[in-house]
Parts: structure tokens; C-alpha cells; sequence
């Protein structure tokens, strides 16, 4: 049998990369968590851990065990957030949502949502993809509201089969320009008809995924500033600094100023949609939730 407590050593030796940052994040002894780590090898009979110019790191059946530790005590989280609301007399449903998507997403479904189920307590978390799916898989939150651009979810690839990924809509990324700029009258544009203007990014990622679209249209972009707001960088367009690219959900109807210009295909686009946790338990107040997403979405869409 598998001590639970020897895989949760190795998580932290995962994690930190050394035993001796591991011992300090477990208030143990560098010698305690080597000792808990070899005796864990012993008990299933082939090494976890390696040592290299890099640190620790784990070997294949280290992290087949990663896996099924970071499930054990997601499912562990889980039971003791159960247990918590039984002995309360009270539900609770913790969402992460991006900044964008907590602003004009998660308000239309969760109104009617709250009122129909007054006794749950919610609690809204604010994360970017990258910090609200682990949350999720971690049973740290119960569902993420999240986006990813042309690449995959920003976990890594043996942490994406603790996660259904529920489509919610396509965010197609526009370009914002000063309502006197040259270019505000077209009624679409492409890339390339922007090179050499000066760009103001609303969000730190949005760089590279910029970078990319920009170099296939044949130009490198110049950059006058960067925030990490959407609604910020609005009105740095509209003050006349730059020019911005911004996906839909995020764009600011009380920003005067400004010229809002799609794009020809292909165009740049966030994909959005709902990460929820695979658990053996039945998750009714997730399920509604996601439920009522896909619907006000479907109807504001529509």
C-alpha cells in the first residue's frame, strides 16, 4: 500500500526541485524527506526520483505516482469541502474566472443562479488560466471560467485528464484604433495594413500571440506600453498613443475615442470555455452552473 503521506513529499519535491526546498516547505529535515522518498521507492519497487545538474527530477513512475497524487487529494479537497457544508447546514461553489470573463460572462448567469439558490454561498475567484485551472484540478475551486489562443490549456500535459474542458464561445480579438487615426473608417482590416504603427498590449500573453500574427504578415510590431487590463489599454488608444488588439468580451462601450476594427480572417481569437474537475462524486451545483453559462451565452450569442 501506498503511504498518502510519502506522496505528498513527493509533491513538494516536484514542485520545488530539490529535497532540500521540498524539507523547508514541509518544516522537515533535508536527511527526513530523502529517508520518506526511498522508502516510498521501496514500497513500490522502481526509483521516483533523479538526481541531474538540474536537481531533483522525477522518472516515469515518478510521475505516473504525481498524477495519481495530485487525484488523491484533489478527491481528499473535495470530501472535506462535502463534509464542511454538512456540518455548516450550508453549500458553498467557489468559481475562477479571468477579469474579462468574471466582468461580462459569469454576471448573466450567475444572477438567476443566485436567486434561485439563495442558502450557497459564492465565492468568486479572480485568476488568469494559467493560476484557476490547477485551482480546479486541486479541488481548490469548483469550476474555472478560462480561455486559451491557438495552443492548448495552459496546464501541463499530464494535469489536462483531471479537467473537462466545456466549450463556451469563440472571442475574436479586433483592433482598436483613435477614432481620428487614418485606418477608422475601413470596415475590416489585416494585419498587415498596421505595420509600423505602435501597439499598447492589454495583456502581458498577448505578446507573443501578437508577435506570431504580426510576423506572418510580414512586420515586427513596436510596443509603447503594456498593461494588464483591457479597459486600461482602451484608453491609452483612445488618448492617442497606439493602437491596441483586444478580444470582444473585453472591449469597453464607454471608451470614447476609439474606432473598433475587426480583422480579416484569420483572425487572432481566445477561445473561452468552462474547466470543471472529473470527480467520482455527483456535482449538482457545478452542473447547474455550467448549465446556466451555456445557456445565457447561447442566448447573448444569439
Amino acid at each position: 500500500m501506498i503511504d498518502v503521506r510519502r506522496l505528498r513529499i513527493l509533491r513538494e519535491v516536484a514542485a520545488h526541485g530539490s529535497f532540500s526546498k521540498a524539507a523547508d516547505a514541509l518544516l522537515f529535515t533535508p536527511s527526513a524527506v530523502s529517508q520518506q522518498i526511498a522508502a516510498l521507492e521501496r514500497s513500490i519497487g522502481a526509483p521516483v526520483v533523479e538526481r541531474s545538474t538540474r536537481g531533483v527530477l522525477l522518472t516515469e513512475p515518478g510521475r505516473l505516482l504525481l498524477d495519481a497524487a495530485e487525484a488523491v487529494f484533489a478527491e481528499l479537497h473535495h470530501a472535506q469541502e462535502r463534509i464542511d457544508r454538512i456540518t455548516a447546514g450550508r453549500s458553498r461553489l467557489t468559481i475562477a474566472t479571468f477579469g474579462s470573463g468574471g466582468r461580462h460572462i459569469l454576471p448573466r448567469a450567475l444572477a438567476p443562479f443566485a436567486a434561485e439558490r439563495p442558502e450557497v454561498e459564492i465565492n468568486v475567484l479572480e485568476r488568469e488560466p494559467e493560476a484557476g485551472l490547477p485551482l480546479v484540478r486541486t479541488g481548490q475551486a469548483d469550476l474555472a471560467i478560462a480561455y486559451h489562443f491557438d495552443g492548448p490549456l495552459p496546464l501541463p500535459p499530464g494535469e489536462r485528464s483531471g479537467i473537462t474542458w466545456t466549450p463556451l464561445m469563440d472571442d475574436p480579438m479586433s483592433v482598436v484604433l483613435p477614432r481620428g487615426h487614418r485606418l477608422a473608417g475601413r470596415p475590416a482590416l489585416d494585419l498587415a495594413d498596421l505595420a509600423g504603427e505602435r501597439w499598447v498590449l492589454g495583456c502581458t500573453k498577448t505578446e507573443d500571440y501578437l508577435r506570431r500574427y504580426a510576423a506572418r504578415a510580414g512586420f515586427e510590431p513596436v510596443f509603447a506600453g503594456q498593461t494588464s487590463d483591457y479597459f486600461f489599454a482602451q484608453a491609452l488608444v483612445a488618448a492617442g498613443v497606439s493602437v491596441s488588439l483586444i478580444p470582444r468580451v473585453a472591449l469597453d462601450p464607454t471608451t470614447t475615442g476609439v474606432a473598433v476594427i475587426p480583422l480579416h480572417p484569420p483572425r487572432p481569437t481566445r477561445y473561452i470555455g468552462i474547466a470543471t474537475a472529473n470527480r467520482r462524486h455527483p456535482q449538482p451545483l457545478v452542473d447547474a452552473l455550467v448549465d446556466a453559462l451555456l445557456a445565457t451565452t447561447a442566448a447573448a450569442e444569439g
